[in-house]
């Protein structure tokens, strides 16, 4: 099968194991190998969540070049490999917030949106290996969901999938779904990996 990257002749690594954004990197036509950072996210504060996520995006980047043994390893390529990181936060009434680490604070976030509403804001940096040329930016979005049935909280509690993504919230879930009033913005921001900025940035640094 022939792919976007092969037809436009370059590779492309994807620093996530999300598979929200393995996913979404699939549905834009992009075949892509995976190699993911070890990083102290808890570590990078920054006070706007703009920010936050592009620092993160940044520093997965930076330990995954790392861990690849520089790029000057891709400078003699024929191909350039483009690197792609991302990160997501949720923002509820001001206050940013990651991915839940005890039932308690899932808890809260879900409780927390139940009959209201939680902004989403996504990054994404795409960078050239071949050439050092990078270009990153951010977008956003607005989740409004139903009141949210206290068995159901308990529910999403109990599952795994709620520790691993940004304010406890996923989309797909099939207990959330029914749930979700409306999103304003992009769903593929939501869901951590904004395709129009993705499409853009691997244009522009090729």
């Amino acid at each position: 099968m022939t792919t976007k990257a092969m037809e436009r002749g370059f590779k492309l690594i994807l620093g996530s194991q999300s598979m929200a954004r393995k996913r979404i990197l699939a549905e834009m036509g992009y075949d892509y190998t995976i190699v993911t950072a070890d990083i102290d996210e808890k570590a990078i504060r920054t006070e706007k969540p703009e920010d936050l996520v592009v620092a993160l995006a940044e520093a997965k980047a930076n330990e995954i070049i790392s861990k690849l043994g520089g790029e000057s390893q891709f400078a003699q390529d024929p191909q350039p490999t483009l690197l792609i990181t991302a990160d997501t936060v949720v923002v509820y009434k001001g206050v940013i917030r990651e991915k839940p680490t005890t039932k308690e604070e899932a808890r809260e976030f879900i409780k927390g949106y139940s009959g209201s509403h939680g902004g989403v804001v996504g990054s994404v940096l795409v960078r050239n290996l071949k050439t050092g040329v990078r270009r990153g930016g951010w977008d956003k979005a607005e989740v409004y969901f139903h009141e949210i049935p206290e068995q159901v909280i308990d529910d999403l509690i109990d599952d795994a999938i709620t520790y691993k993504v940004a304010g406890g919230l996923t989309l797909e879930h099939p207990l959330i779904s029914p749930f979700i009033d409306s999103v304003v913005g992009g769903v593929d921001t939501v869901m951590g990996l904004p395709k129009e900025l993705t499409e853009k940035f691997i244009n522009d640094v090729l």
